[in-house]
């Protein structure tokens, strides 16, 4: 008689992953909006009230390098698609729990940054109206709360947990490298939007990366002693 355990590593890795998404599904319906929300609500009070005067951030190389993309748009909002992916697809309460604790610290790590010491991005020379979807970007989201780009850390942070998650379904090749190209488009919009300049990236990359290890070996370390027999006396 096979247990539920090894009936669901016989299934597809897609199958795995649909099934998961029914699991706790009102917590998550519930969960995921409400987390989003209670983040804007922190971002904007926090763009609005900062404790110090505005520091504008440096332009590089590499902003040089990387022209501004107005088609880079539909990348940069896609983020809130991606960010949804890895809770909807953990498989215990225990998990979700963490991983939404390691998401808040990413978050409030950015804030508090951002509280005590303001940044912005430079007035780019572009006629935004000549480009209705990123104008309407900027009228939504001024250019401040830069660096780090929280953008780019909770794409990143995201990347890294969905990247753990199809290894552990079994999911091909293919499917990783389709994570990892979103992950890679979504930090290239920030640039190409001219919503954030290189140095903010840099700034993310660093922090979601950070976090997504710390929470992911604490995960990994806890699902190893699980499952650890125990010796007998």
């Amino acid at each position: 008689m096979s247990s539920p355990t090894v009936n669901r590593q016989a299934l597809p890795w897609y199958r795995q992953a649909a099934q998961l998404v029914a699991r706790d599904v009102l917590l998550k319906s519930i969960g995921i909006p409400a987390f989003i929300a209670v983040f804007f609500a922190a971002y904007f009070y926090v763009l609005k009230h900062p404790a110090y005067p505005v520091t504008v951030m440096p332009v590089t190389w590499l902003d040089r390098l990387i022209g501004f993309e107005p088609m880079a748009l539909s990348l940069y909002v896609s983020l809130w698609v991606y960010v949804s992916l890895p809770p909807a697809f953990l498989a215990s309460r225990r998990e979700l729990y963490l991983y939404s604790l390691a998401m808040a610290g990413t978050c409030l790590t950015g804030l508090v940054i951002f509280y005590f010491w303001p940044t912005t991005v430079p007035v780019a020379n572009i006629d935004w109206s000549l480009y209705p979807g990123v104008d309407f970007l900027k009228n939504m989201d001024a250019a401040g709360n830069a660096c780090p780009s929280l953008h780019v850390a909770t794409a990143v942070f995201s990347g890294f947990w969905l990247h753990h998650l199809l290894r552990r379904f079994g999911a091909p090749p293919w499917a990783r490298l389709l994570n990892a190209l979103w992950c890679i488009g979504i930090v290239y919009s920030t640039v190409a939007t001219r919503q954030h300049v290189a140095v903010d990236m840099w700034a993310g990359l660093l922090l979601g990366t950070a976090t997504a290890c710390l929470s992911l070996r604490h995960v990994v370390r806890t699902r190893a002693d699980h499952h650890r027999p125990y010796l007998a006396a």
